[in-house]
């Protein structure tokens, strides 16, 4: 009798063990019971949500590059909105370079091979600095009489009028500045003389020398 009793309770503690306790534990955390069993992790995943919500929010996704207003600043960026900052970029129109010039304009600088002057950085350098000084002695006249006047909006500066000049070539410059602004000449993808003098406006530019026939 006694091992008859003792047989039942382990097969009733087996059937406690193993059913009925995970069956309890397992309607106590189901949507059908009060929720009050699920609370501590509910409000941690909420907590935890609203936090990478507001790092989300307050946070800076990718890289800045801050530029001092001088002469590095102004080429890096005009070389950035030439030619996204890369040396061996060819466009559509078959302007190279970091800074975009055509053949014609490399050879007033003695240049005579793009593949050579694609492969030089140094050289693409070099000739920006040429550049800019050839056509700052080309517009010296204009730089006099149309800095701090505004056109179109825009307030002029030197470093705007040197950005459109290598834009759109020292001549149409002149003719968008001494027209009050009605020669807007825009080159190939559309962008103007008026966007870049002012875009590329307020950079110091003032120790370059303007040059007449400047040489590498």
């Amino acid at each position: 009798m006694r091992k008859n009793f003792k047989y039942v309770i382990v097969i009733l503690k087996t059937y406690l063990s193993n059913i009925i306790v995970p069956f309890t534990l397992l309607f106590l955390n189901s949507s059908f019971f009060n929720p009050v069993f699920k609370n501590s992790n509910k409000i941690s995943s909420i907590s935890n949500l609203e936090y990478t919500v507001l790092l989300k929010k307050n946070q800076f996704i990718g890289n800045f590059i801050y530029l001092k207003k001088d002469f590095n600043g102004f080429k890096e960026l005009l070389a950035f909105k030439e030619s996204g900052g890369r040396y061996f970029c060819v466009n559509k129109f078959g302007y190279m370079g970091k800074y975009q010039f055509n053949l014609s304009t490399l050879k007033m600088f003695k240049v005579r091979s793009g593949k050579k002057f694609l492969k030089d950085p140094e050289l693409q350098e070099k000739v920006f600095l040429l550049n800019v000084q050839r056509n700052k002695w080309i517009l010296r006249k204009d730089i006099k009489w149309f800095v701090g006047s505004r056109i179109n909006g825009s307030r002029i500066t030197e470093s705007g009028i040197l950005a459109a000049a290598h834009l759109s070539g020292p001549g149409n410059v002149k003719k968008y500045l001494r027209g009050g602004g009605k020669d807007n000449f825009k080159d190939a993808l559309g962008t103007s003389i008026s966007f870049y003098i002012d875009y590329f406006k307020d950079y110091d530019l003032s120790f370059v020398e303007g040059i007449r026939k400047p040489t590498i």
